[in-house]
């Protein structure tokens, strides 16, 4: 994990690479055969946004079901999104509402797991927390087995892992779990959205220079050479030829956003999520493959009503807070992104780990939602899709008349997962042995969608 505090010291002694995910092992990886390099952002709408409000509305519904919102035409004739997302609507051409999204798993950890991993979750949904018993997560899998430039790390997480306030653990489903945490994604944590936000240990200090560093690192490997104890060196060895590599090559400069025009940093906005989608459009600039960007605002450390959980004042929520700031950076990302030729090998991905209620006060789960707020619903739910050759402009699937049930075309994190593998050019066929129960089991046992 890198952040705010860590000084270069720690950075480079082997104590701090294996949290980064740099092991010899997590940077195995085979290369796509595709001459073009493919990329993918992955934004997770953490708590689960309410598709019947933003993306999937339904006017002609009872006033308990359809809310306080209405829809507004968007640069597609035909295709409407929430009043309060005129962004989304001006960029409308460039991305598919994917209304089908679908599983049966209403708590929000065991949930997120099954979005991450792709894969059912594997005992009762008893805790929101992580176990050494996890199914591997998509930026995990990236890591392992994900293209790779020869400097970066082929998955990149920012700006944090998800953990609820007061719970010691972080909640299941986004690491290397039964694969092994030695194959977790890079890590780059702090809150991005802070105009000094700077990444300590990756820029070498004034006094050395490439020259130097390179003298220092024969000296190490000589003294190295001499020592009759060397545990687990070939790792170590690996660990450190790639932090050299992210040294000698100025990684530091493409984590820092300083290096932006200001311009651009407004057009992202001055939040943690639109300088993380800023950071990483950057990453996809320098070669990463997979960008998972966990959505944060201030709203983390409640919780009840956790991001884009809004079990109540769902409507106030949305408009205020939730809805501005998506509204401002996803589709800065995407006109940026589109306007560098980086779409059509980009494929971004945004999507929570479920949708909400039908009917408003609905309980599914949680005793906390009020007559103004939607609880859990798993059963339909809408992710945005853009770039990496997807059909834009245009909805797939379709939902009932309460936007409760997906009526065609059904979609499951599995089938999404598999998507996303394709896209980077990775057989979501292939197999790894875990270490909890020393199976061999498929990267994902869904399969890409057709006719996106």
């Amino acid at each position: 994990m890198i952040s705010l505090g860590t000084s270069r010291r720690d950075f480079l002694t082997a104590g701090a690479l294996t949290p980064l995910g740099l092991t010899a092992a997590g940077l195995s990886t085979h290369r796509a055969g595709d001459a073009k390099r493919r990329s993918c952002v992955f934004l997770f709408l953490f708590g689960g946004p309410s598709q019947i409000d933003l993306f999937d509305l339904k006017p002609n519904a009872p006033d308990n079901i359809r809310g306080e919102f209405k829809p507004i035409a968007t640069r597609v004739p035909g295709l409407q999104v929430c009043e309060h997302l005129p962004g989304l609507a001006g960029i409308a051409e460039k991305i598919c509402l994917l209304r089908s999204m679908t599983h049966r798993m209403n708590v929000h950890g065991p949930a997120c797991s099954e979005i991450f991993s792709g894969r059912p979750y594997f005992m009762a949904p008893i805790t929101d927390q992580a176990s050494r018993e996890d199914w591997p997560s998509i930026s995990s899998l990236s890591a392992r087995y994900g293209p790779k430039t020869s400097v970066f790390p082929p998955s990149v997480v920012l700006p944090w892992y998800l953990q609820f306030p007061g719970q010691p653990k972080r909640i299941a489903g986004q690491t290397g779990g039964r694969m092994g945490e030695r194959h977790n994604a890079f890590l780059v944590e702090g809150d991005l959205g802070r105009t000094d936000y700077v990444i300590e240990g990756l820029d070498l200090p004034g006094e050395v220079n490439a020259g130097r560093l390179s003298e220092r690192r024969r000296l190490l490997e000589g003294l190295q050479g001499q020592s009759s104890v060397r545990p687990d060196s070939g790792s170590l060895d690996a660990d450190r030829a790639h932090v050299y590599g992210l040294l000698g090559n100025k990684a530091g400069d493409v984590f820092d956003l300083r290096r932006e025009p200001q311009r651009l940093r407004d057009r992202y906005g001055p939040t943690t999520v639109g300088q993380s989608l800023l950071m990483a459009r950057r990453l996809v600039e320098a070669g990463v493959s997979l960008v998972t960007v966990n959505w944060s605002d201030e709203t983390k450390i409640d919780g009840t009503n956790t991001c884009w959980d809004t079990h109540q004042d769902n409507f106030a929520k949305l408009k205020t807070l939730l809805c501005p700031v998506f509204d401002r950076a996803f589709p800065s990302f995407i006109a940026d992104l589109h306007d560098r030729g980086l779409l059509e090998s980009t494929l971004v991905v945004a999507v929570g780990e479920f949708g909400r209620t039908p009917r408003l006060g609905q309980f599914t789960q949680s005793s906390n939602t009020r007559k103004t707020g939607r609880d859990h619903w798993p059963h339909a739910f809408t992710a945005i899709l853009a770039g990496g050759g997807i059909r834009a402009g245009r909805v797939y699937g379709a939902t009932t008349a309460d936007a409760g049930y997906v009526r065609d075309n059904p979609v499951t994190p599995a089938d999404l997962t598999a998507s996303i593998l394709h896209h980077l050019g990775i057989d979501h066929r292939q197999q790894y042995e875990d270490e909890f129960q020393h199976l061999r089991n498929r990267l994902s046992e869904g399969e890409p969608v057709k006719n996106l």
